[in-house]
């Protein structure tokens, strides 16, 4: 049947099934075209009809941020293992999935200081971070015989989502407060505070955007948010946001 244009509508009335949750209409839709495309490549069928299948959901979190104050009440409960681990993230705007990953021989000295060179999982490039004050006090507090830069209470390697997971439950112990429309923050979002945080390190907005995987707009936004949220640093954010529009319009 999936060799017939039929089979279009047929799939769309199934996953109407998860309609009450865009994310898991989505994900069904998802599955259904991976098993279908399998099927084409192993010659069991000659073509399908289910490509590019409308999408529901819309991932956009960019206005939700952790604040400064957030990032103070958390570790105040939170264990030293676990804060490194939403260090990492503010510092560093990588996905979860790769900052469990990153190793100390991923750092490297350049004439001016030093940058971490990582290849991230998703779309495989390389990305250029320098090396922040606060990244640096996290590489300095690594010992000498851990690899990995976070790893779990007994030592041993992090999964991305155990370490989603710490996020979210020291979140809640801490009473990290909600975004204003009852969203709880994630480990995800740290990558707004990330943004500013390579903007104040003379990154271009070219840079910041490139590095997020963002357009140069998006990452403007981002930091305008954080700058909105966080009062007392907002004055030399907003500052170096419009200097870094100004040079971006330039070029």
């Amino acid at each position: 049947m999936f060799e017939e244009p039929a089979s279009r509508a047929e799939l769309n009335t199934w996953r109407k099934r998860w309609i009450h949750s865009p994310k898991q209409y989505d994900m069904a839709g998802t599955h259904a075209v991976k098993l279908l495309n399998w099927a084409v490549g192993e010659g069991r069928l000659k073509e399908h009809y289910c490509h590019k299948l409308k999408k529901l959901y819309v991932a956009d979190r960019s206005e939700i941020v952790w604040t400064p104050a957030d990032i103070k009440a958390f570790n105040k409960v939170a264990p030293q293992w676990v804060q490194r681990i939403l260090m990492l993230g503010c510092e560093t705007g990588l996905r979860v999935s790769d900052l469990v990953e990153v190793r100390k021989d991923h750092f490297e000295d350049t004439a001016h200081g030093k940058r971490l060179r990582f290849k991230t999982g998703k779309r495989g490039r390389v990305a250029y971070i320098p090396v922040t004050n606060g990244l640096q006090s996290l590489l300095d507090a690594t010992p000498e015989s851990q690899e990995t830069l976070l790893v779990g209470q007994l030592g041993d390697p992090l999964q991305s989502r155990w370490a989603s997971n710490q996020i979210t439950k020291w979140r809640r112990e801490a009473k990290v407060s909600s975004w204003e429309d009852g969203r709880e923050k994630t480990l995800a979002d740290t990558r707004g505070t990330a943004a500013t945080r390579l903007l104040n390190a003379d990154l271009s907005l070219r840079q910041i955007a490139t590095l997020m995987g963002w357009s140069v707009r998006y990452a403007a936004q981002v930091i305008e948010i954080y700058a909105r949220v966080s009062p007392d640093e907002s004055d030399l954010v907003l500052a170096r946001l419009e200097a870094a529009k100004a040079r971006t319009q330039q070029l």
